[in-house]
């Protein structure tokens, strides 16, 4: 894997290492996430982070242990790290780092107080909510070393403050329960229990958010670090609060292993393909129905879209096809009209997604083509047919295919936004996108084909979806190109000065990215051109991707800052959105243009804001700095995808 590691002149600068984070998961949707200075910026935070009956459903429970290390001269020195309301940040502890470094999956720290030097490792258990924090004395000594735990037990989206009520603690051998929820467990256990006042978390406050709330100090760990390799270590654990985990230094290094055989079975060509297949890993979660993908981390749970798009990088480039298979065959369980379902973040099923379903045929057709899995296209056959005749003769939110060209459009109602380019203001989406957009159609076109080879392939007949094919694709050909150069974003929208449903229409020609799909899937409806790429390139690649909006369009917003408000009327109005790399590099291939050098930026941007990993998106005008969940499971599956595709 690539060599995650940064010294004091990274370490110590607080502007720098605090936006570098760190992120180890349980395999359930749980989380333990920093800062390499360990300064918690974000709401989200925390050493333990409680996944629900689903992954979105998370609790943040361990806030963090602060160590603070007295030495043989009796000085007592602070190596934690907090912001308070008034903008102070105190204690200093990066100040004393020497080096953090990620290694095998495991973050670590070394902080040096002349010649002690102390570090810290963090991992989780697989499989089950626990974290475990060990601290080792490297060198001089002996000290003793103090863990404040600072607590609370609310939902990863909110905040928790003194005027209500106080945490509840059981005392139990070798530390105490917190509201009967989670366990911590280490030597030398101190009850304490007292309000730290005004915590402030300056990514929320940056965000438009409230970013102050409040901790409560449960209490503190002690031990003595007599001798280097002498160790100070602490269990944090939910679910069954009675079964012990294994010792902290054995979950570690079971972390280290497990990781290192997850780099190893996907067999990666290089140190980056290996640094890209640990971070698929831990979108991949398993919940009590099976298989599942966290969109991102720190706030998403699974999105259907976001999994279908991402699954031929995350399960079949990373040779998980088993793992594949279950889910798939659990997701067509959610088929509905011959829609798929959406999310469960609103914690209840919608079907609201024009384009989820059809994601998902390209990817059971992906999985089929890829495993020789032919058992999995015989039994979902029926259904995938059944979801292009519920298109066909129309169903929910208008979408339906028109009979008087074969292609897919969606309408109303006018405060849903049903594409990817999803996001709304005050119930109002920015781009609704109704009529008939570009990659939904270049969708429809790849999916009918698909689903003709996949019967064919099991001896069904695909005289029907061979016809909707050909139509589809004569009509995408003949009605997307403008004579700018470049493809529609949607035809046959409202025009603005009518009503949804209004007439007449027009034709959008906004230069977007949603137009690489129509060169890119395995059956696009175009063979893209280089005169038409070196267009598209010009308005809208960065280093990290391709912007949503091209800079010289109406409406275009190069900074995804600011409020909910402005933030979502940025989200696809120029913002870069690192996943759409994967069918810019495959439009590239098919245009026979060299894509060595497309990938570097994102490469980089590995050691940049997300360690080991990609974001969700960032801003359209340089430096293009990153934004949204630093961890995104759909910009890491593309980047993996395309580079194991090379040659």
């Amino acid at each position: 894997m690539i060599e995650i590691r940064f010294g004091p002149q990274v370490c110590g600068e607080l502007s720098t290492s605090s936006t570098r984070e760190w992120l180890v998961t349980d395999g359930r949707g749980g989380y333990a996430m920093g800062t390499v200075a360990g300064l918690r910026t974000r709401r989200y935070h925390g050493l333990l982070v409680v996944a629900g009956e689903t992954p979105a459903a998370r609790k943040v429970g361990l806030v963090s242990l602060d160590p603070a290390v007295t030495l043989p001269s009796g000085r007592q020195v602070r190596l934690g790290a907090h912001e308070w309301s008034s903008g102070v940040v105190d204690p200093r502890g990066f100040e004393l780092l020497e080096r953090f470094d990620l290694t095998d999956g495991v973050p670590r720290w070394r902080w040096r107080i002349g010649d002690v030097v102390i570090e810290r490792e963090i991992a989780m258990a697989y499989g089950r909510s626990c974290v475990a924090v060990v601290h080792r004395l490297v060198s001089g000594g002996p000290v003793r070393l103090d863990l404040a735990a600072a607590c609370t037990w609310r939902d990863a989206h909110g905040e928790r403050r003194a005027d209500g009520p106080t945490p509840r603690l059981e005392e139990v051998a070798g530390g105490a329960v917190v509201e009967g929820a989670y366990r911590l467990a280490g030597p030398g256990w101190t009850p304490e229990g007292q309000w730290w006042l005004g915590v402030r978390h300056r990514e929320e406050a940056a965000r438009g958010l409230h970013p102050d709330e409040d901790l409560w100090y449960a209490g503190r760990f002690s031990g003595a670090l007599d001798e280097p390799g002498a160790e100070v270590s602490v269990l944090a654990w939910a679910d069954d609060l009675a079964e012990e985990p294994p010792p902290p230094t054995a979950l570690v290094e079971a972390a280290r292993r497990r990781h290192r055989a997850v780099v190893a079975a996907a067999k990666p060509d290089d140190d980056v393909e290996a640094t890209l297949a640990l971070a698929a890993d831990a979108f991949v979660v398993h919940t009590a129905t099976g298989p599942d993908v966290v969109a991102g981390y720190p706030w998403f749970g699974a999105w259907s879209r976001d999994t279908m798009t991402s699954y031929e990088g995350l399960f079949l480039r990373t040779n998980r096809g088993d793992e594949g298979r279950e889910l798939l065959r659990a997701y067509a369980a959610t088929l509905s009209e011959g829609m798929l379902a959406n999310t469960a973040d609103t914690g209840r099923v919608e079907h609201n997604t024009v384009d989820a379903t059809l994601w998902f045929l390209h990817a059971v057709h992906r999985h089929v083509t890829l495993t020789g899995d032919t058992d999995l296209a015989v039994e979902l056959l029926p259904a995938l047919e059944a979801v292009v005749a519920a298109h066909v003769a129309g169903t929910r939110y208008g979408i339906g295919v028109d009979p008087a060209d074969g292609l897919l459009t969606q309408g109303g109602p006018p405060d849903v936004a049903l594409t990817w380019m999803d996001a709304r203001v005050y119930g109002v989406p920015v781009t609704p996108r109704t009529g008939k957009p570009v990659e939904v159609n270049a969708l429809w076109v790849n999916g009918l084909a698909g689903l003709a080879e996949l019967a064919e392939l099991t001896g069904r007949d695909a005289g029907a979806l061979r016809a909707h094919h050909a139509r589809a694709a004569a009509a995408f050909r003949e009605r997307f190109p403008t004579p700018a150069g470049w493809l529609h974003d949607v035809v046959d929208a409202p025009a603005p000065a009518y009503p949804l449903g209004g007439a007449p229409h027009h034709d959008d020609d906004l230069l977007r990215p949603n137009q690489l799909l129509a060169w890119s899937l395995p059956y696009a409806p175009l063979e893209p051109d280089e005169a038409t790429l070196r267009r598209v390139t010009e308005g809208l690649f960065t280093p990290l991707g391709p912007r949503s909006l091209a800079p010289d369009s109406p409406g275009f917003v190069g900074r995804h800052r600011g409020g909910p408000a402005e933030r979502d009327s940025g989200y696809h109005q120029g913002t870069v959105w690192p996943w759409l790399v994967g069918p810019f590099v495959d439009a590239y291939r098919r245009a026979g243009l060299p894509t060595d050098d497309l990938l570097v930026g994102l490469e980089g941007h590995l050691t940049e804001y997300g360690l080991g990993s990609v974001s969700e998106t960032a801003d359209g005008l340089a430096p293009h700095a990153a934004t949204g969940c630093p961890f995104q499971a759909w910009s890491v599956a593309e980047l993996l995808r395309v580079r194991r595709l090379r040659g």
